[in-house]
């Protein structure tokens, strides 16, 4: 009954995900050939297909549900994320010591070329990437060698980066733009690299850095920001000591009943600095030509700002999981195919924000400033400007159609689920 009273509440949603699931998905998934290494990106004998083993372990929900999006070079994406997942698996990997990390973060560039090496001490969950890696490597030796500079000089970097922050707390808003740069604006830079690699974008995108770093930071400080109690439960903090500091002794204390007014308060000025990336993210995706890129790229960064404005001056970020809805998630990734719709979506969930700013928030003067950029190069013109407004008549419709419908809803395909997770996370 949860379940029916959330979509009497938001009867869109029933439309939106009745609409993806008979053909609305292929707005952002256009039909493809299986991947095979064609046009120079694999000479293995299955390409993805070879990796058979590794995906289901290997590539976050992210990764699954956004590389089928993908046309070339996906073979050379769907390497780059089962490389840093690997990466990422020996950063994350408690069960080693400090004295064998901290060398493997900094040479695993280097294993890309050994044709044996593999990790079978791992204790973590995608420790399968690690056992499996010869698979992984061989697929990233037979990628063009254009591709193979890219994933080595990203893998590298990132090592190093990851091994910095081993040891230290994230202290500064400087390192924390500094930390996020490590394992998530690295990243877009990468992408951006192969993307122009590829031919698919102009050589602007992959060399205009700050942009694709800027891609990278703001969906790395929104996770980390709807994240805080997840991290505060596993021991992890990501939450700037700058910040959290000046709202509490100790980061823990903001999920104390006592201290939700400061905690807001905080978490307020997070979302307000994380904002400050949304007109690089506008001027990047301004840039993209191709359609797939495109979807690729925009989707996540529109999920974002919805989650942005879903945990804005909510003392749920506190209590438990803030996500949005389904329904919503499916609607963002039909719209968001071109700029102008990403630009209507954006002024709608900042102006979200805006109405929900408490006059008496310390960071509510720099929150209006940030807005009014955003506003700027995001006037709503076209239809996505009302997308959200419904008649009478459509609402009572889809209020039937929820109290018809929704126990056949609340089984939709795997496939439906998949995709909508990959925004969600």
């Amino acid at each position: 009954m949860e379940l029916l009273r959330k979509w009497l509440g938001h009867p869109e949603d029933i439309y939106n995900l009745l609409r993806f699931k008979m053909g609305g998905y292929r707005a952002v998934m256009p039909r493809m050939d299986p991947v095979s290494g064609a046009g120079g990106e694999g000479g293995g004998k299955g390409g993805c297909a070879a990796l058979s083993p590794v995906p289901g372990a290997g590539v976050g929900r992210r990764c699954r549900g956004m590389i089928v999006f993908f046309s070339p070079p996906r073979h050379a994406v769907c390497i780059f994320y089962l490389v840093l997942r690997a990466l990422d698996t020996i950063e994350d990997d408690m069960s080693i010591s400090l004295d064998v990390k901290v060398p493997m973060l900094h040479e695993f560039h280097s294993y890309l070329y050994q044709p044996e090496w593999k990790y079978m001490e791992s204790k973590e969950k995608d420790r399968q990437v690690l056992e499996d890696f010869p698979t992984i490597s061989m697929e990233f030796r037979n990628l063009s060698k254009v591709y193979q500079e890219v994933i080595s000089d990203i893998c590298h970097k990132m090592g190093v980066g990851m091994a910095e922050f081993l040891e230290k707390k994230v202290d500064s808003q400087h390192e924390w733009d500094k930390y996020c740069h490590y394992v998530a604006g690295l990243v877009g830079i990468g992408l951006s690299r192969l993307f122009s690699a590829s031919e698919l974008e102009d050589p602007i995108v992959g060399q205009d850095t700050e942009l694709a770093n800027s891609m990278g930071l703001f969906l790395q400080k929104t996770n980390i920001i709807r994240d805080y109690l997840e991290d505060q439960l596993e021991g992890r903090e990501f939450w700037p000591r700058e910040v959290w500091s000046r709202y509490a002794k100790k980061l823990s204390d903001l999920a104390k009943p006592e201290n939700i007014d400061m905690a807001v308060q905080c978490l307020n000025e997070l979302i307000t600095n994380a904002l400050h990336h949304v007109p690089d993210v506008l001027t990047y995706l301004s840039r993209l030509k191709n359609q797939s890129v495109f979807n690729f790229c925009a989707i996540p960064q529109v999920m974002a700002i919805a989650t942005l404005a879903a945990c804005y001056n909510n003392k749920q970020v506190f209590r438990g999981v803030v996500k949005i809805r389904k329904g919503q998630a499916v609607t963002l990734m039909m719209d968001a195919t071109n700029i102008q719709a990403v630009k209507a979506i954006m002024y709608q969930y900042v102006e979200e924000i805006y109405q929900k700013i408490p006059s008496t928030d310390p960071s509510s003067n720099k929150t209006q400033q940030v807005i009014a950029s955003i506003r700027a190069m995001s006037l709503p013109g076209g239809p996505m400007a009302s997308r959200h407004h419904y008649s009478p008549i459509y609402l009572s419709c889809a209020m039937l159609l929820a109290a018809l419908s929704w126990q056949y809803l609340s089984t939709i395909t795997k496939a439906t689920e998949e995709y909508v997770q990959a925004g969600e996370n």
